[in-house]
C-alpha cells in the first residue's frame, strides 16, 4: 500500500502504470511545493499577527555579510542573512538554518545583539508586512559562501561601503550600532573572530 502526498492510503501502482504514475507524482508535488510557497508568501503577506524573525551580524576583517533579497518583499534590496522562524524551531536553530540556506555557511550565535520590528504600510495605510526581528552575533564555523535559498547574492561588505547599498528600512542602523558596539565591547583581536 502506497500513502498520497493528500495522506490518504491508495492502492500500490501496478508496473504498467509506475511510469505514468510517477510522472503524475512529480507533477503534484511541484504543485504542492508550488501551493506550500504560495501559502507562505500569503501567511506573511497581510498578516493576522507578526512574523518572529531572526538576522545574523557575521563580521569579518572589518566587514559584514550582506545577502541580496532574491524574492518579495523587498527583492533586490540587501539585508543581514536571516529569515521567518518555523513552527517548534528554537531561535538558535533557526539562525543556524536560515545563515546555511542563504549563504552556505555553518555559524555559532554568540548572543542576541537587538531585538526590533519592522512593519510595512501599503498605500491606504493597512500593515502588509509585519515582523519582530532578533539579531544575533554569529562567529563562523564551516561551510563554503555562496548564495541560496531566498538569497541572490551574498558579500562580505565594508563599513565604509554599506551606505551604497539599497537596504531594506533599519538595517543600516542596526549595522552601525552592531559596528559600534564591536569597537567597545570586544577586546583588540578577539573581533575578527566573531
Amino acid at each position: 500500500m502506497t500513502v498520497r502526498l493528500d495522506g490518504a492510503a491508495g492502492p500500490p501502482a501496478d508496473a504498467r502504470g509506475s511510469e505514468r504514475s510517477h510522472d503524475r507524482k512529480g507533477v503534484v508535488r511541484r504543485a504542492a511545493a508550488k501551493a506550500a510557497d504560495a501559502s507562505t508568501l500569503d501567511d506573511r503577506h497581510y498578516p493576522k499577527r507578526p512574523i518572529v524573525g531572526v538576522g545574523a551580524l557575521i563580521f569579518r576583517r572589518g566587514r559584514i555579510l550582506m545577502a541580496q533579497r532574491g524574492k518579495q518583499p523587498l527583492k533586490g534590496a540587501w539585508s543581514l542573512p536571516g529569515g521567518a522562524v518555523e513552527t517548534g524551531e528554537s531561535l538558535d536553530t533557526a539562525i543556524r538554518r536560515e545563515v546555511r540556506e542563504e549563504t552556505g555557511l555553518a555559524v555559532k550565535p554568540v548572543k542576541i545583539f537587538e531585538v526590533f520590528e519592522r512593519i510595512l504600510r501599503d498605500a491606504s495605510g493597512k500593515t502588509e508586512y509585519h515582523y519582530v526581528l532578533i539579531d544575533y552575533i554569529c562567529r563562523v564555523t564551516g561551510g563554503a559562501l555562496r548564495a541560496g535559498d531566498d538569497a541572490s547574492r551574498v558579500e562580505w561588505v565594508r563599513h565604509r561601503d554599506l551606505p551604497a547599498l539599497e537596504m531594506t528600512e533599519g538595517t543600516l542602523a542596526v549595522i552601525e550600532r552592531a559596528f559600534r558596539a564591536r569597537l567597545g565591547i570586544y577586546p583588540r583581536g578577539v573581533i575578527d573572530r566573531l
